[in-house]
């Protein structure tokens, strides 16, 4: 515990124990520094724009509430003592680091050159990020990206912890704390080896894969939820082979012979299988855009929002 003062000059006790001693004295370590700078009250004083007199007495209650002498006085000069050095150091590192955030910050929420923390679907990161963001800088040239390639669920969590500002993600989230917006659909297609019964084909009914082994995504997986649930429309439940984290390996694994799978078309075509157009049950996957409801928008992000909004029914041509 300690005696700290608050704003009125009347003494509160408050926790000084872990972030509580920042919250009770970060008002005071500019002035602190200053003073050190200065190494004369009445000059900090002055570049602070404060009453002398209301400095002096922030700089007895911080030794006060520290308990530690950080100055030798003679007059109105001041001397810093050996724990003042050491504080000081301290306060200096401190204050530099907030200086870095501020600015780090502003210049992420620059309308010209911010920052946008942008994740997205492992299986659209080969042709539609890149074609998005090429076509969003024609206008915004200076913006710059960060960008998370995860699994739908995983980047909603990080959207909720802070990371991310905005994703693309299947199948459209649906969340108190979220705002999503169906942007497209992408066609799924029954993959098997190209040595397989239905290579030939070039339509099949997913019930006609019923007896299959399949490859699938892991439990948790966007891709994964879509698949069990065609598979039960189809009116049976899949026999899992094998679970990945990434629908390409999916696909090396079906040229292998180990397994047929759901995945929506490769960016290239993959040598060793045959890709069959799902006639029934309708085997798609909706694309959409999530976002935290009621957090604000730098300029960036919000610019980048509307540019997606933008291309409803186009996002994946």
């Amino acid at each position: 515990m300690s005696r700290i003062r608050n704003e009125n000059d009347i003494p509160v006790t408050v926790e000084v124990e872990g972030e509580s001693w920042a919250a009770a004295l970060t008002p005071r370590l500019a002035q602190f520094a200053a003073v050190a700078r200065h190494e004369h009250v009445t000059r900090a004083a002055q570049e602070l724009g404060v009453p002398q007199s209301t400095l002096s007495r922030a700089m007895v209650r911080l030794e006060e509430d520290l308990g530690v002498a950080l100055f030798a006085r003679r007059g109105r000069t001041v001397a810093l003592t050996p724990a003042g050095g050491t504080f000081l150091r301290s306060v200096e590192r401190a204050l530099a680091e907030v200086d870095r955030a501020a600015e780090s910050v502003r210049a992420d929420a620059d309308p010209a050159a911010g920052r946008i923390a942008f994740g997205f679907l492992h299986t659209l990161g080969s042709e539609t990020v890149p074609g998005l963001i090429r076509g969003f800088r024609a206008s915004h040239p200076r913006v710059r990206f960060q960008l998370v390639q995860n699994y739908g669920q995983a980047m909603i969590e990080r959207m909720r912890a802070g990371g991310l500002d905005l994703c693309l993600t299947s199948p459209v989230p649906d969340a108190p704390d979220l705002v999503a917006r169906r942007l497209d659909e992408q066609r799924l297609r029954l993959v098997v080896p190209d040595d397989h019964r239905l290579a030939g084909r070039r339509r099949v009914r997913l019930a006609e894969a019923a007896t299959e082994l399949f490859v699938t995504l892991e439990p948790g997986y966007g891709l994964r939820r879509i698949t069990d649930a065609l598979c039960a429309e189809a009116g049976f439940t899949p026999k899992i082979a094998f679970e990945g984290e990434e629908a390409e390996t999916l696909r090396g694994l079906v040229a292998a012979g180990l397994g047929v799978a759901l995945l929506p078309p490769p960016a290239v075509p993959r040598p060793g299988v045959a890709e069959l157009t799902v006639t029934a049950p309708r085997a798609v996957r909706e694309i959409g855009v999530a976002w935290l409801d009621g957090h604000p928008d730098t300029p960036p992000v919000a610019a980048f929002k509307r540019f997606l909004l933008s291309r409803r029914g186009q996002l994946l041509d």
